[in-house]
């Protein structure tokens, strides 16, 4: 049950740091960018930061670091997309 509202949470994050980063050209992929971005959230900034992640416990730390995983992620692919 925790993977369901991990992936929901992380989904809806994603949707909103495609708003934040004005890249509406494709949501659907902003939205599982936004997941892998609470995955690298939860791998590489929580331990810098000393905050659980989204998985452990819904709060607003947890969320805003979620949320700069997928706006992280979303300008990689950002950068990818003109270079290629």
């Amino acid at each position: 049950m925790n993977i369901i509202i991990y992936l929901a949470v992380a989904a809806v994050i994603g949707w909103v740091a495609s708003i934040l980063m004005k890249d509406r050209k494709n949501i659907l992929i902003n939205i599982l960018v936004g997941i892998a971005g609470a995955f690298i959230a939860g791998w590489f900034i929580t331990p810098l930061l000393k905050i659980g992640t989204i998985n452990d416990a819904i709060t607003i730390e947890t969320m805003l670091v979620t949320l700069l995983g997928a706006v992280i992620l979303i300008a990689v692919v950002r950068f990818l997309r003109r270079r290629l």
